[in-house]
């Protein structure tokens, strides 16, 4: 392990809650700890896994999250030790913290400290009562141990001055709403709708919608056009890729309410052909960074125990249905 990256703790705390860790970056993945470590210190809003079990996670302030190559994966995070500190290609920061039932491979950098498992295990309680019953806002900092907190956002440069303007104004839009929810996510969930999206006036499947389809797009459309840039992609084929998968998802989500997102994605649209790689990577960067905020308050605010009564059924409880 290089003298760079041992021994250098974090602190992660949940000041509503009362609750302190502290995880080591134990030398796992280097590239993404250091990504980590000088992003310190940030605040975040903190999100609980909704399908893949006992798992918090947050969005982090952190554009080389989505294309930075872990150099070591566990090939299966449900064996991974609880309290294993995860960085993911979706910008999370993850923590396991108990039983996990997805099958997939992490990049860990660091694990809690045994003494807090059990202060780790009651803030995961929490934040999945938060999310999925009560909507309380716990937010997250993150911290090199032994200091003190704070936040910032990155705000990404472009040559070109129409670019740098829509950087300017999407960074403006991210900050403002990186703790407290974007008004039109608010409104949506109050069931304004001004376009009158919801077949017979109904709310709960356009809220469906609007997550189904921002998560994809930040996730995948963005991170992906993100990673062929970085690898070198020719511009014109990428250029053509960025039209054929931002324009619909993000035109069908100003329909339902998310008019500034659709609004941001217009002007990126009419730019492109005069971006050249530099600043296409800044400005799909930084809009990458707002999408996914924009995704991670709608898994916050969704009403998750509309349908409380529709429970998984446990192993011999199923009975198969037939005429």
């Amino acid at each position: 392990m290089s003298k760079k990256l041992s021994a250098r703790n974090i602190e992660i705390v949940w000041p509503d809650l009362g609750i302190t860790v502290t995880a080591e970056l134990d030398g796992r993945n280097p590239e993404l700890a250091d990504a980590l470590w000088d992003s310190l210190p940030y605040q975040s809003l903190q999100g609980h896994a909704l399908v893949a079990g006992q798992h918090l996670y947050h969005h982090v302030p952190i554009p080389s999250l989505l294309h930075l190559h872990p150099s070591e994966r566990i090939p299966d995070r449900r064996d991974a030790p609880d309290g294993t500190v995860f960085c993911s290609g979706l910008q999370h920061l993850g923590i396991k913290y108990g039983t996990l039932t997805e099958p997939m491979p992490a990049a860990p950098v660091g694990r809690i400290r045994d003494e807090d498992i059990t202060a780790l295990k009651e803030a995961g309680d929490a934040v999945w009562d938060a999310v999925y019953t009560t909507k309380k806002q716990i937010l997250v900092e993150v911290r090199k141990a032994g200091t003190t907190g704070g936040h910032t956002i990155p705000r990404l440069t472009a040559t070109h001055p129409d670019a740098q303007t829509l950087i300017n104004d999407v960074h403006t839009e991210t900050e403002r709403h990186w703790l407290t929810a974007p008004p039109e996510h608010a409104h949506l969930h109050e069931g304004h709708i001004p376009s009158g999206a919801g077949t017979h006036d109904t709310v709960l499947p356009t809220l469906l919608f609007v997550n189904g389809e921002t998560r994809p797009l930040g996730y995948a459309s963005y991170g992906g056009l993100i990673r062929a840039a970085v690898a070198d992609m020719p511009l014109e084929p990428l250029r053509q890729m960025t039209r054929l998968l931002i324009g619909v998802p993000a035109e069908f989500l100003g329909y339902c309410g998310l008019e500034k997102l659709w609004h941001y994605t217009q002007r990126f649209l009419t730019l492109l052909d005069h971006l050249d790689r530099d600043d296409y990577l800044a400005v799909t960067r930084q809009l990458a960074l707002y999408i996914n905020l924009l995704g991670a308050w709608n898994l916050h605010l969704f009403p998750w125990n509309a349908t409380d009564d529709l429970r998984r059924q446990q192993p011999g409880e199923f009975v198969r249905s037939g005429r």
